[in-house]
């Protein structure tokens, strides 16, 4: 097997990928970039020096005038691409402005100063494609450029001073490689051409993560970004609430935590599913990606086996390579802010089905067995906790939930203990005896309403 980078940075954009070929397949195992950075900026930061050259030299600003910008700027793109092979170039524009002629003698050295910033920038998806690859440095047997600025000088130094002074392949046209690619794929896709193009075989990778909305809108992810297609992955999910007779199945892509900030891409709903209480149901959700990248979400209730299903075709809401790599960057940005959103809700989640539990619990049990002073004291902390939520709740974070919860347990703790310990008997008539269960007296903990009652209290031990 043979690992290779392929560096491709064009006028606006540039990638990264790394493949693995064994054979005639080749793996792509991880692909990143900057939808933002190319060959225009290029030319952008020599256009900015020649303005701030022309106002230092005439006393005008020439911006006002387009037509002269467009021509600086032409010759500007010139001088970039003549620095590739020469040391220094003249920038020449006559009667640039206001019958004034423009002369400027750059340097390759002081173009790299001026694009240094851009320049550094570029390796940062080198080093997240090799991350994201699982591969060290050493593991590159090759590295391919590709794209009309992979030429500058500065950027092959970077790339070879990263890879210890690895030689860049450089057989392929950098303007060409494009046109060898899709020439490939028009021959696989036509059946027509040489038998070893027909032998080939891509396996592209996501771009990134597939998941479902969960409870509080958070993301959950089945198929994580750069996993290798075709592939399917299925997850169990249940019910948020009580004798729910559907559920709504909303399917995104995206790296962050909430589904707010990720791209939704559709729909559907599973219908007419056995009421019940909730977190009994077991619904297995299936997502499944073809060799064209075509998404089939499908979601299926193993009791009464009830199916629905939807599919996303690449063209179906899908993202451009420049929003998937925007979404990837924001994403980095925000990975601190998320993971923290993430266990606020998580914890928020908990506690709310904490409460659940301890009213399913103590309402169950029989008038005569709960005191009234002890019935009113777990209402009113289930009260106060509800009222909480739905004030100092809304801006709260993981701590103070975790706090809340404990607040509760602490409570039951007291009322269950003290029940358990004087009428055992009352608890043995209320388990419910399943295959498998014991009685109270035997080590059981079922109640009648199906709560287990070690999930209402800890032991104070």
């Amino acid at each position: 097997e043979t690992n290779i980078l392929v560096f491709d940075m064009g006028g606006g954009t540039f990638d990264v990928s790394v493949l693995a070929i064994q054979d005639s397949v080749f793996e792509v195992k991880a692909t990143a970039g900057d939808p933002h950075l190319g060959g225009e900026d290029f030319d952008n930061r020599i256009l900015s020096h020649c303005i701030s050259d022309f106002r230092r030299k005439f006393g005008v600003d020439p911006t006002r005038n387009q037509r002269a910008l467009r021509r600086l700027r032409t010759q500007c793109e010139r001088a970039k691409r003549q620095l590739s092979t020469q040391t220094s170039v003249t920038i020449e524009v006559d009667s640039l402005h206001d019958g004034n002629d423009f002369s400027l003698r750059l340097s390759r050295a002081k173009f790299e100063e001026l694009c240094m910033d851009y320049f550094k920038k570029v390796m940062e998806p080198v080093e997240q494609c090799l991350k994201d690859s699982n591969l060290p440095q050493k593991a590159i047997s090759d590295i391919v450029m590709v794209g009309g600025s992979t030429r500058i000088p500065k950027v092959q130094e970077l790339i070879k001073g990263h890879f210890s002074g690895k030689e860049l392949c450089k057989s392929i046209n950098p303007d060409e490689a494009v046109a060898y690619g899709a020439a490939v794929q028009a021959a696989i896709v036509s059946g027509q051409g040489h038998e070893d193009v027909q032998n080939m075989l891509l396996l592209d990778v996501a771009p990134l993560s597939l998941g479902i909305e969960t409870a509080g809108g958070m993301m959950q992810v089945l198929i994580e970004r750069n996993s290798t297609v075709p592939t399917s992955k299925s997850q169990d999910f249940t019910t948020f609430e009580d004798y729910q007779d559907h559920v709504d199945i909303s399917v995104y892509e995206g790296e962050r935590a909430m589904v707010k900030d990720n791209n939704f891409l559709g729909k559907f709903t599973l219908k007419d599913i056995p009421k019940s209480l909730r977190g009994v149901p077991k619904i297995q959700v299936t997502f499944t990606i073809d060799t064209n990248g075509i998404l089939q979400v499908s979601a299926e209730d193993a009791k009464s086996q009830k199916k629905s299903e939807i599919q996303i075709a690449n063209e179906k809401g899908r993202l451009s390579q420049n929003d998937i790599q925007r979404m990837l960057q924001e994403a980095e940005q925000h990975k601190g802010e998320d993971e923290i959103s993430r266990g606020d809700l998580l914890a928020k989640e908990e506690l709310k089905v904490y409460m659940q539990r301890f009213e399913k619990g103590f309402k169950d049990i029989d008038e005569s067995k709960l005191l009234p002073k002890d019935r009113e004291r777990l209402e009113g902390k289930l009260s106060d906790a509800q009222k909480w939520l739905e004030s100092e709740g809304l801006k709260a974070g993981k701590p103070e939930f975790e706090a809340k919860q404990k607040e509760l347990q602490a409570a039951i703790n007291t009322v269950m203990l003290r029940i358990n310990r004087a009428q055992a008997e009352f608890w043995d008539q209320q388990v419910v005896q399943h295959e498998g269960e014991k009685s109270i007296a035997d080590g059981g903990f079922i109640l009648q309403c199906g709560v287990d009652i070690r999930d209402l209290f800890e032991d104070p031990q």
